[in-house]
């Protein structure tokens, strides 16, 4: 059974999604590798969400309860949220829902800046540091790959695709009421991950032309030599010498010792946890926009052209799980059948029949499963799994779990 704990901009402060976007994401191996009810979880931890997504074992009585305990356990002491606190800043999603959250959330309709493009690469990113921690499960891997599937199919099919929308460049764009020439400005960028090529991109597609680059990591002049741009001195120096100042890094906290007081300059902070501490607000001569403020300005998007995409996200997560429906349907009818077929070879061998008469049984067997089963996946499709369920009901007295784990199916399959 999926469940999802998601704390992000709309249900959490920015203090608890910093604490939780540094700690909990290591929570995961030890929910995995050391807990009986929790068999695979990925997290994603952006800078305005912190979300854990679980595979839990559903035939337990209570599972999901128990799960989402010692879920809020780990994550509290992985994090140091206290768990009445991190209680009162998540939502909790299960099954289709679960679902139906993650593909919207792919698909950026759960943003800050509605259709952010960075959004999908941070999921994919995510699933890949599961494989990595070897925290995933067969039912997470495809639901994160239909996430995908399905944030491809929001941009293609709706006016959402194609708007080069982000939150970096939402920055921008309330930064430059306060930047007369981005022509002229003086541009310094610290950070070198991903967030930092995308601030480039966007600072030139806005016309910015003076850019230098400040890390700690060693990383700066590959990055300034890749993207075109100046590598920066020494911190303060460089921050004396530009107008503008992004930081977009995990690595880095400027505090005002660091701010000259000279001159106005802007800082805006991409960072979480932050970047800029928040009494550099209060140094001469500062503007600071950092995420809080930033998302305070979200812009309100069409609402025919959300709903357009949420239609195609809900609709996609009831395709999903009525396939999860099938398959768990057709795991009771293929163990129920090779149950049987187990007993009848028993049987046979105490009459000295050999592996040829073994082979052939379980030839039959496979044969005389593959329409039915055929069928359920054709009736999913068509909305109507339930019927197939109501048939093992009536012809064998079976009743089919709600959902089944993918990795029992493909388990069952293996072994026909």
């Amino acid at each position: 059974m999926l469940l999802c704990l998601s704390s992000n901009h709309r249900n959490a402060t920015f203090e608890v999604l910093e604490k939780l976007s540094v700690g909990a994401p290591g929570a995961a191996r030890g929910l995995v590798h050391d807990g009986e009810i929790v068999t695979g979880a990925v997290v994603l931890a952006t800078c305005n969400r912190f979300e854990a997504y679980l595979d839990i074992d559903e035939p337990l009585v209570g599972a999901e309860a128990v799960a989402l305990a010692e879920t809020i356990d780990a994550i509290s002491s992985a994090s140091g949220v206290s768990s009445d606190e991190l209680l009162e800043s998540v939502q909790v999603h299960t099954g289709e829902d679960a679902a139906r959250h993650l593909f919207s959330v792919t698909a950026g309709l759960e943003s800050v800046v509605i259709g952010e493009d960075e959004i999908s690469g941070q999921v994919g990113r995510a699933l890949d540091q599961a494989r990595k921690d070897g925290t995933t499960s067969r039912d997470l891997e495809r639901l994160f790959q239909r996430a995908t599937h399905t944030s491809r199919g929001v941009k293609n099919r709706t006016a959402i695709g194609g708007t080069k929308r982000s939150l970096v460049r939402f920055a921008l764009e309330l930064a430059s009421s306060r930047v007369p020439d981005w022509s002229a400005a003086r541009v310094l960028v610290v950070g070198t991950g991903r967030y930092a090529a995308t601030t480039v991109a966007a600072l030139r597609d806005r016309g910015a032309q003076h850019i230098a680059v400040y890390s700690t990591s060693g990383r700066a002049p590959a990055f300034a030599l890749r993207h075109g741009v100046a590598e920066a001195g020494a911190l303060r120096e460089s921050i004396a010498d530009a107008d503008i100042v992004i930081t977009c890094t995990t690595s880095v906290v400027v505090t005002a010792s660091d701010i000259p007081d000279d001159s106005r300059r802007l800082l805006i902070d991409l960072g979480l946890p932050r970047n800029i501490a928040p009494d550099v607000a209060r140094a001469t001569g500062v503007e600071l926009l950092d995420l809080e403020t930033i998302s305070l300005h979200a812009p309100l998007d069409e609402l025919n052209t959300v709903e357009d995409a949420r239609t195609i996200v809900g609709n996609a997560a009831s395709e999903f799980t009525a396939a999860l429906r099938a398959e768990s349907s057709i795991v009771t009818l293929r163990r129920h059948v090779f149950g049987l077929l187990d007993a009848e070879i028993d049987r046979a061998r105490g009459r000295g029949a050999g592996e040829e008469t073994e082979r052939a049984l379980r030839h039959l067997a496979g044969v005389l499963l593959h329409t039915p089963s055929v069928r359920a996946r054709e009736l999913a499709a068509e909305g109507r799994d339930g019927e197939f369920a109501a048939a093992l009901g009536t012809l064998f007295g079976l009743d089919a779990p709600a959902a089944a784990s993918l990795a029992a199916i493909e388990d069952d399959a293996a072994s026909a």
